[in-house]
């Protein structure tokens, strides 16, 4: 009986799912040119997720071909060809690459996004159709300044027992990622900017990005603008989340935040991510490179990087591949009937890749 009921509202929200655009899209000459992407499998579950991308989008015969470069957290520093190969393409698809815990080597995520000037983080957190959660509603897109705060890189040991650890605030980057938030909300029909910081007791570094997005917003009458405490706001992501449209943050915070928020959607594994900058941008799920056990059962979740590759395919303009795809994953998600673990089902990555695939046609 209850199969017989959801059958309806099943079709309906399928139905929903695979509507054509309402205004076509009109590419200028040459736009259909199959462009290069740098691709960087990484650490853990890297080499699984961004091998299912590849799969897929080699079936839907998206306009794009990968340059494959293997680079792992444990290295010193990105390679200059990888750099180069970025540089050039001006776009990068890549797997997560583990960071080293203490010791004297540096974040490589942290240095690609200096190298390249990729400021803004963007997360984008939201329900998916037919994945329970314990909040609805919930649309969430925080964005990170990517280059500074506590992420600087600035620690040095005073004297024995003693670290001194700098936060860094500039106005410049202060503005550039507040005006990059307004923009993205005005662009995407989005109605609120909150601003997220800790000002009450860092008043200086703090109370400069506080003021910076307060001249920001005030170039922006159309988009409502508040202020939230980074603990209040932690507090309110988990009881009230479907209160927040888009969020900007500074470095940490935003780490934090981005991760809470993606925990309350359904995890990271189906959230996805990216990060850009004036003149680069590179795809990437939220969250860090998975658990052994997980590469050993080839069961790592790939739909948080197959969206970031939508988002990606947006990004190359080439909106018809980026829909098609969306609508393919989520449509599979919607069946349930392919799912990891990490969503409650029992698939490999394969399968889910290839119920993906089926969705395409």
């Amino acid at each position: 009986m209850a199969t017989t009921r959801s059958a309806p509202l099943l079709k309906h929200l399928l139905s929903r799912l695979s509507q054509a655009r309402s205004v076509t899209y009109m590419p200028r000459p040459g736009d259909g040119t199959p462009r290069g992407v740098t691709l960087i499998p990484g650490d853990g579950i890297g080499p699984l997720v961004t091998g299912a991308v590849e799969q897929v989008m080699e079936a839907m015969h998206a306009p794009v071909y990968f340059e494959k470069y293997d680079v792992h957290g444990d290295m010193k520093a990105v390679p200059a060809e990888v750099l180069e190969s970025i540089r050039k393409n001006k776009v990068c698809l890549k797997g997560g690459l583990a960071t080293p815990m203490g010791g004297g080597v540096s974040s490589l995520n942290v240095q690609l996004r200096k190298e390249l000037d990729l400021y803004a983080s963007l997360v984008n957190c939201f329900n998916l159709p037919g994945l329970p959660t314990r909040h609805d509603n919930v649309d969430i897109v925080v964005i990170r300044e990517n280059t500074e705060g506590e992420y600087s890189g600035l620690e040095h040991e005073v004297v024995p027992g003693v670290v001194e650890s700098l936060k860094v605030i500039t106005k410049f980057c202060s503005e550039r990622i507040a005006k990059y938030a307004f923009e993205y909300a005005y662009l995407n029909n989005r109605k609120k900017v909150t601003a997220v910081h800790k000002a009450n007791i860092m008043k200086l570094a703090d109370g400069l990005f506080l003021e910076s997005c307060r001249e920001v917003a005030t170039r922006y009458p159309g988009i409502k603008y508040n202020e939230i405490i980074v603990d209040n706001c932690c507090m309110q992501l988990v009881s009230k989340p479907e209160q927040f449209d888009v969020m900007v943050t500074p470095n940490l915070y935003g780490n934090l935040v981005a991760n809470t928020a993606a925990g309350i959607a359904g995890g990271t594994g189906v959230m996805p991510g990216g990060n850009v900058g004036a003149d680069h941008a590179v795809f990437e799920q939220a969250g860090n490179v998975g658990n052994e056990k997980v590469v050993e059962q080839q069961k790592a979740n790939p739909v948080a990087l197959l969206l970031s590759s939508a988002m990606m395919l947006r990004h190359l303009q080439f909106p018809a591949f980026a829909d098609r795809l969306e609508t393919a994953v989520k449509r599979v998600i919607l069946e349930g009937k392919y799912r990891t673990k990490d969503l409650g089902g029992t698939s490999t990555t394969q399968e889910v890749v290839d119920a993906v695939i089926h969705a395409l046609d």
